[in-house]
């Protein structure tokens, strides 16, 4: 309970919200929300839903729901989790925890032979880094090609048109990083 009230406290202090201007925009009294905040007192369901909406986080982010993963940042290769795998092949894996203070996403991306990453790449606002691992892709930016062999890195904003393909004789593998998070 204690560590709920800290929380509370550094959101409301983190957004540059008095004490009173937050509790008041939760429907409770100011005494109340420093009880909450002092550990003295704990919410019902329904007031830390409120202090969460008003913070703009969420009640799993208030009770310390992410804590264990950012106390825990190991992630193990059998750990690595299954997104996505499109039509051609292409298999996409969330390589990093989910933390939704995130500022980034990392993947490794497999490419069959011959695949792509149709559905799986877009244009969003952002910027990417792809780093290949094994193989060779062809990368397309903006319709212009580039080839990656192993070793190399590519880095380009999000928004510009892009698409890659397996162009090797054996599969290949990327780490490609995603700012933000939401692709």
């Amino acid at each position: 309970m204690k560590r709920l009230g800290e929380r509370v406290r550094r959101k409301r202090e983190g957004l540059h919200l008095k004490l009173n201007d937050l509790a008041q925009k939760v429907g409770i009294s100011s005494s109340a929300l420093s009880q909450i905040e002092k550990a003295k007192a704990f919410p019902s369901i329904l007031t830390l839903k409120n202090i969460a909406d008003c913070l703009h986080t969420t009640v799993g982010e208030l009770i310390g729901e992410n804590e264990t993963l950012s106390k825990q940042p190991l992630i193990k290769d059998a750990e690595k989790k299954f997104v996505n795998e499109n039509v051609s092949g292409t298999k996409l894996y969330l390589i990093s925890h989910h933390d939704p203070s995130k500022q980034m996403e990392t993947y490794l991306v497999e490419f069959s032979l011959d695949s792509d990453t149709d559905k799986l790449m877009s244009s969003h606002p952002g910027q990417e880094f792809c780093y290949v691992i094994k193989g060779k892709l062809e990368f397309i930016l903006d319709e212009k090609k580039y080839i990656l062999e192993k070793g190399d890195s590519f880095y380009f904003n999000s928004n510009i048109a892009h698409k890659a393909k397996n162009i090797g004789e054996k599969n290949t593998r990327i780490i490609w990083v995603v700012t933000p998070p939401d692709i």
